[in-house]
């Protein structure tokens, strides 16, 4: 959880006080829920009679179209809650203040000591009446290239806010539109890496590991898995269907691999790769540990497909262990953040093997030593690979 904020007793008592700071004082502060609670809790030292606050911001994740940070009067710091893509067809969002906003309203200022049945009709206005709120007002906050998000303040004054209230609050909205735009972009960028490249790889690149040809040599277990028959499958089945195939493979696959400390650099059609480092206290038997959830997760998919009068899926899946290259590879204007080397080949070369040797998981000899002593792994003899002078003894994992 974030630090909560540590806010000077003597600071921002005044509505201009807290512009200032918000304007001059908040460099430091990363997170923009803090920030928000920090703003909330300085507008009531300074007489803004707020009682609850609420932050709706988009944003750009695969599993969630925005987050909400709700703060109210005694919190130290915001109450954040993810928003679902769904989020617009459900009865909390249509008629909503936030609906009216993204809709195009400039503003939604609702009376709530009046006779509800002369005010707008929505849950959250009873929820808020209940509260014992009497005014609401939600404004959005504009981001650039026409990016419209959404701040909301309440109070419990008898007769709402008045007049200075409203201007005192609306004087804050630009300079909290650039803060949180500020804020949004760096949290964006950090989850957009984390998406595409990884949240170790991710966390190199913004440190400043983004020139060409710079990386490190990284003793790792290395995972290649790849879907079997897809080419088949890519031509006979409708594309959608093709997608939600290769997407439910992923997670089964992917979801496993991250529980137990692997990294997966890139999705390469319908295979991927991951790696395990050596760092990693027991690497290779957390490697074995995800093998073993994903192929029970693939078991139920297969289920799952079977019901739906779907082929089971099959796949190989390749593992080795080495020294690899890992940093930046590519053209002068597009980069890959991977991994390199003949241990990345030779995993390769193993899970092609899986096909004609008839075995879902193939281990290296090298891999091999470091586990056999704690997994059931059964010998499958020396077998020429690919690529490699000298044959490679290798062995089978069915855990």
């Amino acid at each position: 959880m974030n630090a909560p904020p540590n806010i000077a007793p003597a600071a921002g008592h005044s509505a201009a006080g807290v512009l200032h700071w918000l304007t001059n004082e908040t460099r430091d502060q990363r997170f923009i829920d803090n920030l928000f609670a920090e703003m909330c809790i300085r507008l009531q030292q300074a007489g803004i009679p707020v009682k609850r606050g609420t932050l709706h911001m988009l944003i750009q994740h695969p599993q969630w179209l925005g987050a909400r940070m709700m703060w109210a009067d005694g919190m130290r710091e915001a109450e954040i809650s993810r928003v679902d893509f769904d989020v617009r067809e459900r009865s909390e969002f249509i008629g909503s203040p936030a609906n009216e906003i993204f809709d195009g309203a400039t503003e939604v200022r609702e009376n709530l000591e009046r006779d509800p049945a002369l005010g707008r009709k929505h849950a959250l206005y009873d929820e808020m009446r209940a509260m014992r709120l009497t005014e609401y007002v939600a404004w959005p906050l504009y981001h650039t290239l026409g990016k419209r998000h959404l701040v909301t303040f309440a109070t419990d004054r008898p007769g709402g806010f008045d007049e200075a209230h409203i201007a005192a609050l609306k004087s804050l909205l630009p300079v909290l539109a650039l803060v949180s735009e500020i804020r949004i972009k760096n949290r964006l960028a950090r989850t957009l890496l984390e998406t595409y490249v990884g949240s170790h790889a991710g966390e190199l690149i913004l440190a400043g590991a983004t020139r060409r040809g710079t990386g490190t040599t990284v003793r790792a277990a290395i995972l290649i898995c790849d879907l079997r028959d897809f080419t088949k499958i890519s031509d006979n089945w409708p594309r959608d269907d093709v997608i939600d195939l290769l997407n439910d493979y992923f997670d089964a696959m992917s979801e496993p691999i991250a529980k137990y400390g692997g990294e997966i650099l890139k999705f390469i059609g319908d295979g991927l790769l991951a790696i395990f480092p050596l760092s990693q206290p027991a690497a290779c038997a957390n490697l074995l540990h995800a093998v073993t959830e994903a192929r029970q997760a693939m078991a139920a998919l297969n289920e799952r497909n079977k019901e739906n009068g779907r082929a089971p899926l099959n796949y190989g899946i390749g593992a080795h262990v080495g020294d690899v290259m890992y940093g930046n590879i590519g053209s002068r204007s597009r980069l890959d953040f991977t991994v390199i080397g003949p241990a990345v080949n030779m995993a390769s070369r193993l899970e092609a093997l899986t096909k004609q040797l008839g075995r879902t998981v193939l281990l290296s000899r090298a891999f091999a030593d470091l586990v056999k002593s704690d997994f059931e792994l059964e010998r499958v003899g020396e077998h020429p690979v690919r690529g490699f002078s000298e044959p490679v003894e290798l062995f089978a994992y069915h855990g």
